[in-house]
């Protein structure tokens, strides 16, 4: 007689506790998208109960001996970029479903840095075949003219983020965002009810759409709060290429040192919170420092940094859903679309949180793992 399997039989399996199985199984909590799967995909595989989300993972491998709706000369999904992007950047956890979301299309994906040169003439990456291409993914391309030339290619096109759109025609493709207003206000409603009230933005706002609508949030925050005095002294969009140098001679040279600061980025904040202790001050005894993107170096960086969280695995999976559409009816209206993102609050906004257990999964924060 075979043996029924238990939720314990499951969680001893993937060693996880009974709790975040039975949660994965009767579908509440709260739980990572992909710890949710791997669960569920375990308990099918061993025959929990004859396991109602079965039909699911059947509809998986169907698509994936489904035929490609690519054409057999065109199989080549482009990912383009100005930068190197590494495990810190958002794109890598983003990437990593996107893959997996177009695996079905039987392409290969690959990847061009697109060079200073080739910026700059408007030039296509010289290892892309544009005659095998079917669709393009940009990610870090901030350049608007070099935008509108990809624009022009007539080739399905989706960009991650994109040049500062204020102003200017729009571009003719579809553009993902991150939610990039409603936690910047969170965080300075935040810093507010907790006295703070000179409170600055750190980060070039041109530098691109998402660090243009983060400083925008932030200064119809402030200004909802009358906060205002001061703030064009206290604001500090830089376009210099050495930016921990050019941060440290701007707030050296404050009158009146902020009680906290927003920043563009995680990166941009931790140069800030290093300038700021070469000038005595400390992070968060004196000054309060928020970042974004909730880097992986955010929950290691003393004091560890409050941020604003990015869901690489939705934002991967709604990039395939936008490219792939786009692919399927070129016709379609240009969509923009943002996903969500969460504030997630540590030490360097005085948030002290003592004796969190780790995630059994990750080694991470409870409190940010659970938006991973």
């Amino acid at each position: 007689m075979t043996t029924k399997v238990t939720i314990q039989d499951i969680a001893n399996e993937l060693q996880l506790s009974r709790n975040t199985v039975s949660k994965a199984i009767n579908n509440t909590g709260v739980l990572a998208d992909a710890t949710r799967e791997k669960i569920l995909r375990k308990a099918a595989e061993m025959g929990y109960k004859q396991f109602a989300y079965l039909p699911l993972f059947q509809e998986d491998a169907a698509k994936a001996a489904a035929p490609s709706i690519l054409p057999s000369d065109k199989r080549e999904i482009a990912m383009l970029t100005t930068r190197f992007l590494n495990s810190s950047h958002f794109s890598s956890t983003m990437l990593d479903r996107f893959q997996s979301e177009i695996d079905h299309l039987h392409s290969c994906m690959t990847i061009h840095r697109i060079s200073l040169i080739e910026l700059k003439e408007k030039k296509l990456p010289s290892s892309l075949n544009i005659q095998r291409t079917a669709g393009i993914i940009c990610f870090e391309v901030f350049d608007y003219d070099y935008a509108q030339m990809l624009c022009d290619l007539d080739v399905p096109l989706l960009f991650v983020d994109s040049p500062v759109m204020n102003m200017r025609p729009p571009l003719k493709a579809d553009r993902l965002y991150m939610e990039n207003r409603i936690e910047i206000q969170n965080a300075v409603t935040h810093m507010v009810q907790r006295g703070k009230k000179r409170i600055s933005f750190a980060g070039d706002k041109n530098h691109c759409q998402s660090f243009f609508e983060r400083y925008m949030a932030y200064r119809d925050a402030v200004e909802h709060f009358g906060l205002t005095e001061g703030l064009s002294t206290c604001a500090m969009p830089s376009g210099q290429q050495n930016y921990p140098v050019s941060l440290y001679e701007t707030i050296r040279r404050f009158k009146t040192m902020p009680d906290a600061f927003v920043c563009a980025n995680d990166f941009v904040a931790m140069d800030l919170v290093k300038a700021l202790d070469e000038l005595g001050y400390s992070v968060p005894d004196d000054i309060w420092v928020c970042g974004f993107d909730d880097s992986q170096e955010a929950s290691y960086f003393a004091p560890r940094l409050t941020s604003i969280h990015i869901h690489g695995q939705i934002m991967g999976y709604t990039a395939a859903n936008l490219l792939m559409t786009r692919i399927e009816e070129p016709s379609l209206n240009y969509r923009t679309v943002y996903t969500e993102t969460n504030l997630i609050l540590r030490e360097s906004t005085g948030d002290r949180a003592k004796g969190e257990p780790p995630c059994v999964t990750c080694s991470i924060r409870t409190s940010r793992c659970l938006l991973c």
